[in-house]
């Protein structure tokens, strides 16, 4: 009789492990041609994290913040210090631009949404995720001019 309690312990924090994990959203960092998972982190609907590199052209960072929104990244803010080539410049209807603190541009009110990010990590400056208050360089992670894919999945 106490095989069968224990038994039906274990079995109940089994289908407890699997329940909770079923409806758990990952973030996945992996490699666009051999699909290697570089890293993943666990999301909820709304976690923000952020994408940022020093722009080859006009040579200013660029930070590209998105969030998980079903199972898509929509893209929230970008916050640019320098116009130039290559860096956004007109507005599209819904988008505002305002300022920070440090007098860098912030644009907002973006309407996009991707199935996933894909990228080619920079051989001349790397480019950087941050999320859940840690950042990772994509170089150390996934090496230069690798390309890579950000994906959420169940």
């Amino acid at each position: 009789m106490k095989k069968i309690g224990v038994l039906a312990a274990l079995l109940l924090v089994a289908l407890a492990l699997l329940f909770t994990r079923q409806g758990e959203k990952r973030l996945i960092l992996r490699d666009g041609d051999t699909r290697k998972v570089y890293g993943t982190w666990v999301v909820e609907e709304g976690t923000e994290f952020s994408l940022s590199f020093v722009h080859s052209v006009n040579k200013s960072p660029i930070l590209d913040v998105f969030a998980v929104e079903g199972d898509h990244l929509r893209a929230v803010k970008t916050v640019y210090t320098g116009l130039g080539a290559g860096v956004e410049s007109d507005l599209l209807p819904g988008e505002t631009l305002s300022y920070d603190e440090k007098g860098q541009m912030v644009i907002t009110g973006f309407s996009h949404s991707y199935p996933d990010l894909r990228l080619i990590v920079g051989t001349v400056s790397d480019h950087t995720l941050t999320i859940e208050g840690k950042t990772y360089s994509l170089t150390q992670l996934c090496g230069k001019n690798a390309g890579i894919i950000i994906e959420v999945k169940p």
